[in-house]
């Protein structure tokens, strides 16, 4: 469903990203953790077009998207749940939600069942303004909005941060049903490594914007995993 190859990323004359190759399966969860400052935020923003690349590939669904837009790459099916959620703390929660229409066609305007399925609470919420919510409900809200795209591509950036444990819990459980579903691919960008081992299908470190560790769940080592993201 996408592969990332070799790519390369500048913020003027720094580098972030450094030859960064990832790649993501339907139906699994490619978890890429590490330290803050690593370069894990900027190759979700990268693979979303949100910033150019200056030399590599990106290639989703069989097509190269190196080129596209940000709003190219989302009718195309890839859904970006960003790190501090990025709501609108003035619209209602339905009103959210329904910011997620924006790449689809007029018949497929509506809110998924699964959405409230998965976040009973937001549906019992709809009229409330979204800054009004607590830090995990926004969090539940965010995921919420990117799920109404109907996203091929899901792409979580530290989903858990600042959250309560139960609704890490809640989080971890709607992972877990829409890889079971075997129809969407994840990226989830993290640094808590117990959530991260339980739902993850293979693993990327990052340090000093490069991919320095790999493995995957039938050689998962977690205190490897841990001794990497410390060094």
């Amino acid at each position: 469903m996408l592969e990332v190859k070799d790519i390369n990323l500048f913020y003027g004359a720094a580098q972030a990203l450094r030859g960064v190759s990832i790649a993501a399966e339907p139906g699994k969860v490619t978890c890429v953790l590490g330290r803050n400052g690593v370069g894990k935020t900027s190759l979700l923003r990268a693979m979303v077009g949100q910033y150019p690349i200056s030399s590599g590939a990106i290639v989703f669904d069989g097509s190269d998207i190196t080129g596209l837009k940000p709003y190219e790459r989302a009718r195309k099916g890839i859904g970006f749940v960003p790190q501090g959620r990025e709501i609108f703390p003035l619209l209602t929660v339905e009103e959210n939600l329904k910011t997620g229409f924006g790449p689809l066609k007029r018949e497929d305007k509506n809110i998924p069942d699964d959405v409230f399925s998965l976040f009973p609470v937001l549906q019992s919420m709809l009229g409330r303004r979204g800054g009004d919510l607590s830090g995990g409900q926004q969090q539940q809200l965010a995921i919420g909005r990117a799920l109404v795209m109907r996203p091929k591509l899901l792409l979580l950036d530290e989903p858990t941060e600042g959250i309560q444990p139960s609704i890490i819990k809640d989080i971890g459980r709607a992972i877990s049903y829409l890889r079971n579903l075997g129809n969407i691919a994840i990226v989830l960008v993290e640094q808590y490594l117990d959530f991260a081992c339980e739902l993850g299908d293979s693993f990327a470190v990052m340090d000093r914007g490069a991919v320095k560790f790999t493995c995957d769940r039938s050689n998962l080592d977690p205190a490897e995993i841990s001794r990497q993201m410390a060094l």
